[in-house]
């Protein structure tokens, strides 16, 4: 699983869908049209201000609110490599799961992030490395097969790979 690099952008406690990608958005499911609007709510420049490859670092509770696939997807075709939270909501976590967005729970990386710290990440063994303060912490890690479904790029492309692999061999 690949190492992340990235300038982070620091978000609170309870940053619900609605923040993430507002409804007033959701005529659309065509990801580089939603990253358009991605952390809208929370931060109305955030798209225009976001590279490739940054970092979203978060309080708790990460994702709360509606079920909808939208808001990891926003993010993901944003660019954004990776979110570090305290906590997340849990249908936002697998949401992100299923299409491969990263996502780690690190709170005392969280307390640590100001905005504008570069920030190292480690998926496959789960740590988070405040370039900026040359400080790692220890996240949690996910199991292999979690890791392979975020290597493929999400749920549906990892299931592709593995019937591919299997015709290949069956």
């Amino acid at each position: 699983m690949r190492q992340l690099k990235g300038k982070i952008w620091v978000f609170g406690d309870d940053i619900d869908t609605d923040a993430i990608i507002p409804a007033r958005h959701l005529n659309t499911s065509v990801p580089r049209e939603l990253a358009l609007h991605c952390m809208e709510d929370a931060d109305p420049t955030f798209a225009e201000k976001v590279g490739e490859g940054d970092i979203i670092v978060a309080g708790g509770n990460f994702g709360c609110g509606s079920s909808r696939e939208h808001a990891p997807i926003a993010i993901k075709a944003a660019k954004v490599a990776c979110v570090i939270a305290e906590s997340f909501a849990r249908i936002f976590y697998r949401n992100a799961i299923n299409i491969g967005l990263p996502i780690l729970e690190c709170p005392e990386a969280v307390r640590e992030a100001k905005e504008g710290h570069e920030v190292a990440v480690d998926l496959a063994r789960g740590l988070v490395s405040n370039v900026t303060l040359q400080r790692t912490y220890n996240a949690v890690a996910f199991p292999e097969f979690m890791q392979a479904i975020i290597g493929a790029g999400g749920l549906i492309d990892f299931v592709k790979e593995g019937l591919e692999e299997g015709s290949r061999h069956g």
